[in-house]
């Protein structure tokens, strides 16, 4: 069982973000997610999910949505200072950052730990873990590319949420389970949600 740290921010793209949830939930793993309030105005919008803004009360809508699960699933406030990913002492695995705001990014690369989200992803840049964020917005500025590319020098990984063609994809939920199922590889965590390249 690994410790991976998931966030959700105010970029579209829930159904990547909660889709991530659910398959790190039913691969065994523990997951402390901590979301914006921005991602609960776009989680009603794109899934008509109302995320509660109470942790236990989300930790239990959560739980509910995605049925029995062999992992364990913690969710955490944005300003519970308290919270493991806080501390470098207790940062878990890895972080995924999905759907990633330019925002949030943006704090990430200034080193701005002003809220839970922020400070876990520092955490995982200064202990040299896993960090991977899945920034949604087109076309980039430079701005954002230049924010992206100071991170990616620090070892971040850096994932637009861009689906795959060349395996056919026969609805929306297949395009989202190819960036689902990349993110899960740069994990290390074992999926069979599309055609490996090369295979039949």
């Amino acid at each position: 069982m690994k410790t991976i740290t998931l966030a959700f921010t105010g970029a579209t793209g829930m159904p990547y973000g909660m889709r991530l949830l659910e398959c790190l939930l039913q691969s065994g793993q523990r997951v402390h997610l901590v979301y914006s309030q921005a991602a609960q105005i776009v989680a009603k919008q794109e899934l008509n999910l109302v995320l509660p803004a109470r942790p236990q009360e989300a930790q239990r809508v959560l739980l509910e949505r995605f049925g029995a699960c062999s992992g364990e699933l913690r969710v955490y406030g944005r300003d519970d200072w308290y919270a493991p990913m806080a501390s470098g002492s207790n940062p878990g695995e890895a972080m995924v950052i999905c759907p990633c705001t330019m925002g949030t990014l943006a704090k990430v690369a200034a080193g701005i730990g002003d809220d839970l989200i922020v400070r876990a992803a520092d955490v995982m840049i200064k202990e040299k873990r896993t960090l991977i964020l899945a920034p949604r917005e087109m076309p980039f500025s430079v701005i954002h590319l230049e924010n992206m590319l100071k991170l990616a020098r620090l070892g971040v990984v850096i994932m637009p949420p861009n689906p795959g063609f060349y395996y056919h994809p026969a609805s929306v939920a297949d395009m989202v389970d190819f960036v689902v199922a990349r993110i899960l590889d740069h994990l290390g965590i074992a999926n069979t949600l599309l055609p490996r390249w090369g295979e039949e």
